[in-house]
């Protein structure tokens, strides 16, 4: 049984490979805090992008993702950048929840499983 880490960090790995699954730590906006749930929700897609693919995936072959925002009166305004972010006919199962997050400057955080090869 093999186990690779990605962005191996002291307190947790930002994404964690076993077997034909991949697990990412949850991602929020570090290159743009306090900004928008828009600007925010592109910022954490992108990492998600950027972690799938070093991993050997994409965002086609997700399995689940569970998002976390600061405000639910947001939540249509991350939805409509996931909209057209995921992939066409390959959604994930979901769940979304208001939640206070580490720090005020983030409004959204969100973590997904994989398959890869």
């Amino acid at each position: 049984m093999t186990i690779r880490r990605i962005d191996i960090g002291e307190r947790m790995s930002q994404t964690v490979v076993h077997s034909n699954t991949v697990y990412t730590a949850g991602q929020v906006a570090r290159d743009v805090p306090g900004a928008s749930v828009t600007d925010q929700t592109i910022n954490i897609l992108a990492a998600i992008d950027r972690l799938l693919s070093e991993a050997g995936t994409d965002k086609s072959k997700l399995i689940s993702a569970t998002i976390w925002i600061s405000d639910m009166s947001t939540f249509n305004e991350m939805n409509t950048v996931w909209d057209a972010w995921v992939s066409p006919g390959n959604t994930p199962a979901r769940a979304c929840v208001e939640a206070t997050l580490a720090t005020p400057d983030f409004a959204v955080e969100i973590a997904v499983i994989a398959a890869c090869d």
